[in-house]
């Protein structure tokens, strides 16, 4: 079982980890009980935390025991930001997110247990035990085992008390109620790893430190690299929105498009973190991509992989549908209207009442071009496209047989540059 050390560092999925050897010797032991932790900060987890649910299956198919804990106290707290204190959510609003992201990330565990007999992931929240705590028993049974110049020097820690906004004591005991996490799972479940971001190392570290105080145990933790891009920005941003994991904020055709239009170079460097293939397939798929880089091999991959593993075979399939037929490889009217509307949607679209505008108008109007001279001319040299269908005259209005369902047209310029138009469904006689 020790051979996941060896996975997970080739992929470049440890950033830091307590003692290797004696985890080596740990995980060789026999089945060993995990745990990763998730904040319900927001309504839904985003693609930033995939990097977490690696580490997650790739124990649990070593044949490793995985908990899964959504914070449903940690979540009224959050963890310090080293720029200003985080908003606090309401205590209702924070229960649905638990359930929610639970529901959510089930099946990312959930379905290799059932299809190749691998241990049934636990599910926790630490509410449960945190919230029976009076504060006495917080600071006799907890923080007497904290010394706070060690607090203080976690990075985050430091950066808020030498600024303006300065540091509340909420946030300041964050790190003890995340320690005590590691021990309450130690304690119930006989849980001996943690696994985490690398931004979380104090909090990870805490962990071990107060099991071994309290219990007198030894305990092990890991943690994962911050994924980037090339130019330093944070993975899953796009045009300064975030790529979320619940359908219902990021629809899976966006998600899908997201992976497939990432640079080559995060592509290459992604790969191995995201992808479950074997070694040999991902390092041709990332020689591929340095020989013929407009194949978008490695992008390929991961959009498929990780849609997938997101949204499943079907969604998958319809995400892959939307993208061929948008942009001329399939028929338009084979898509269904909710995939249709969505895919427009994210594309970018417009909505038409009452006369409809020609087919230059409407070119301008969604943005594909910035004039009618320009819309003109696109169609004269054959580079406008309804439905698939080149455009020949650009004063043309689209007629009723050409509305797809939805009430929907697709407008394109060029091979890649698509847009929707939209029209009011009629009000019921």
């Amino acid at each position: 079982m020790s051979d996941v050390i060896d996975d997970l560092h080739r992929r470049g999925l440890i950033a830091q980890s307590t003692d290797e050897d004696a985890l080596r010797a740990h995980l060789a032991e026999g089945p060993v009980t995990y745990y990763c932790g998730f904040d319900p900060t927001a309504e839904s987890l985003h693609v930033g935390h995939l990097i977490q649910f690696m580490v997650l299956r790739a124990l649990q198919r070593a044949g490793h025991q995985p908990i899964v804990l959504v914070g449903g106290a940690t979540g009224l707290i959050g963890d310090p930001r080293p720029t200003s204190e985080r908003q606090l959510n309401d205590p209702a609003t924070v229960a649905q997110w638990v359930e929610r992201i639970r529901g959510r990330v089930a099946p990312f565990l959930d379905r290799p247990a059932a299809e190749q007999g691998l241990r049934t992931p636990i599910y926790v929240n630490n509410l449960d035990w945190t919230a029976p705590l009076s504060a006495i028993d917080f600071l006799r049974d907890l923080g007497k085992h904290f010394r706070v110049g060690k607090m203080l020097a976690k990075e985050a820690v430091s950066a808020r008390l030498n600024s303006d906004a300065g540091i509340s004591y909420t946030e300041f005991s964050y790190q003890i109620l995340q320690a005590n996490d590691f021990r309450e799972l130690f304690l119930r479940h006989g849980c001996t790893l943690q696994s985490g971001g690398s931004d979380q190392w104090g909090n990870i570290t805490a962990g071990v430190d107060l099991v071994r105080r309290t219990e007198g145990a030894g305990t092990h933790a890991l943690s994962t690299p911050l994924i980037t891009t090339a130019d330093g920005k944070k993975i899953g941003k796009t045009e300064g929105a975030t790529v979320w994991l619940d359908p219902e904020l990021t629809t899976p055709y966006a998600f899908f498009q997201y992976w497939l239009n990432i640079d080559d170079v995060d592509a290459r460097n992604w790969l191995p973190l995201f992808s479950e293939r074997p070694a040999e397939e991902v390092e041709a798929l990332v020689a591929e991509s340095v020989e013929r880089p407009a194949a978008r091999a490695a992008q390929r991959a991961l959009a498929e992989e990780l849609t997938r593993l997101v949204h499943g075979e079907d969604e998958l399939r319809q995400a892959e549908a939307a993208g061929r037929a948008l942009f001329g490889r399939d028929d338009l009217s084979a898509l269904g209207e909710q995939t249709l509307g969505a895919a427009l949607r994210e594309a970018g679209s417009v909505t038409v009442d009452g006369d409809v505008p020609t087919i230059a108008q409407l070119m301008q109007l969604t943005g594909l071009v910035m004039s009618l001279s320009e819309a003109r001319r696109t169609v004269k040299e054959g580079g406008a496209y309804l439905n698939n269908e080149r455009v020949t005259d650009a004063e043309a209005v689209p007629g009723e047989g050409d509305w797809l369902p939805g009430g929907w047209l697709v407008l394109r310029r060029g091979r890649r540059n698509v847009a929707g138009v939209q029209r009011p469904a009629a009000d019921p006689v």
